[in-house]
C-alpha cells in the first residue's frame, strides 16, 4: 500500500544541514522486518514509523530503527517527528502559539512541544521522558584512546573524566582537552555499538561557535552510524555528565552542544537543566527542524 514519508533535517534551521531523519506516515501493517528493511534503504541514522496511539489522548505512537537496530528513544527523532505532526495537523494553529504533541515511544509517552514562528523554521522540544542514569563504569583512558586514534593525553579535561550515562540507549562519555584532537578521532577504527553496546559520545570545551558550550562528535557503527551529524538521546545523557562534572548550581540553565561540524553538517541541540536541592530535577532538549522532501513508499 502507498505510505506517505518525508525526510527533514534536525537541529539545523537551513536545509542540507543538521541531522537527516526519515518520517514514514501510517505506518499500520509494517512488521519488525519490514520496517528493519525500510531503515536500511533510508540508510539515515534514523528512521521513524507513525503509528495511531494506543491512548487516544496522545498524538502518535512512533518505532525508530537506525539501518541497524531498533532504539527505545532517541532524541532528532522526536523533535523532527513531533514538529512535522504539528505542521501537518495545525499549520495555521501553529502559526499562532506552540502546540502539545505527546509521542509513544518505546521507553515511554514523551512529551514535547512544537512552535512554528513567521520568519523562522520549525523547532520543537521535549522533556526528557526519564532522567539520566550512571550505567557502570568507563573503559580506561588508554582503551579509548587506543579504540579512538587518539593519544592517553588527549582524553580528560579539568574534572571530566570518561563516563557512561544512558536515557534509553547508553553511550560512553569521553572528554577531549582540544578541538585539534576532536578531528582527529577515528570513527571507523571501532564499532562502537557492537552487539547492542554503548556508542560513544566525544565531548570538548573547545568550541567552533563562540556561543556553544561543547563541540561534540558521536560514533556508533555497530548500530549501523559509523558517525552521526547531531545525536539527541546522547545530549540528554549528557545532562548525567554535566550534574556529575560542572555540578551547575541551583536553577534554570540552557546551553548548546554543536555537533556534525567534521562532517558538514553543522548542528546545535539545545540542552535544558533544572536543578534543585544539588540534584537534577529535569531536563529538556530542542532545536530547529527544515523538511527536505515528501514522497511516497510504494510498500
Amino acid at each position: 500500500m502507498p505510505r506517505k514519508f518525508y525526510t527533514l533535517d534536525v537541529f539545523a534551521d537551513t536545509a542540507l544541514e543538521g541531522n537527516p531523519l526519515a518520517v514514514v506516515l501510517d505506518a499500520d501493517g509494517l512488521d519488525e522486518a519490514a520496517m528493519q528493511r525500510i531503515a536500511r534503504e533510508f540508510n539515515l541514522s534514523e528512521t521513524v514509523f507513525v503509528f495511531e496511539p494506543r491512548n487516544p489522548v496522545n498524538s502518535a505512537r512512533l518505532r525508530i530503527f537506525t539501518p541497524a537496530r531498533e532504539l527505545p528513544f532517541a532524541g532528532h527523532p522526536t523533535v523532527g517527528t513531533a514538529a512535522l505532526i504539528a505542521h501537518l495537523r495545525a499549520r495555521d494553529l501553529l502559526a499562532a502559539q506552540d502546540l502539545q504533541v505527546v509521542l509513544e515511544e518505546e521507553i515511554g509517552e514523551v512529551v514535547c512541544v512544537a512552535r512554528h514562528r513567521r520568519g523562522a523554521a520549525m523547532a520543537a522540544y521535549f522533556n526528557l521522558p526519564r532522567l539520566p542514569e550512571r550505567l557502570g563504569e568507563a573503559p580506561s583512558a588508554s582503551s579509548l584512546a587506543q579504540g579512538l586514534g587518539l593519544d592517553v593525553a588527549d582524553i580528560g579535561f579539568g574534572a571530566h573524566v570518561p563516563s557512561v550515562f544512558g536515557v534509553g540507549p547508553a553511550y560512553v562519555f569521553v572528554p577531549v582537552a582540544k578541538l585539534d584532537a576532536m578531528a582527529r578521532a577515528d570513527a571507523r577504527k571501532t564499532a562502537w555499538g557492537e552487539d547492542g553496546g554503548a556508542a560513544v559520545f566525544l565531548y570538548c570545551p573547545e568550541t567552533v561557535r563562540p556561543d556553544s558550550r561543547y563541540h561534540a562528535r558521536m560514533f556508533a557503527g555497530g548500530w549501523g552510524v559509523a558517525e552521526d551529524p547531531a545525536t539527541g538521546s546522547a545530549a540528554a545523557a549528557f545532562a548525567g555528565v554535566a550534574m556529575a562534572f560542572d555540578k551547575p548550581d541551583e536553577g534554570e540553565h540552557m546551553f548548546v552542544i554543536e555537533q556534525g561540524f567534521e562532517m558538514g553538517r553543522p548542528s546545535l541541540i539545545s540542552l535544558g537543566l533544572e536543578v534543585g536541592d544539588s540534584a537534577l530535577r529535569g531536563a529538556t532538549i530542542g532545536g530547529a527542524t527544515v523538511i527536505v522532501a515528501e514522497g511516497t513508499l510504494r510498500l
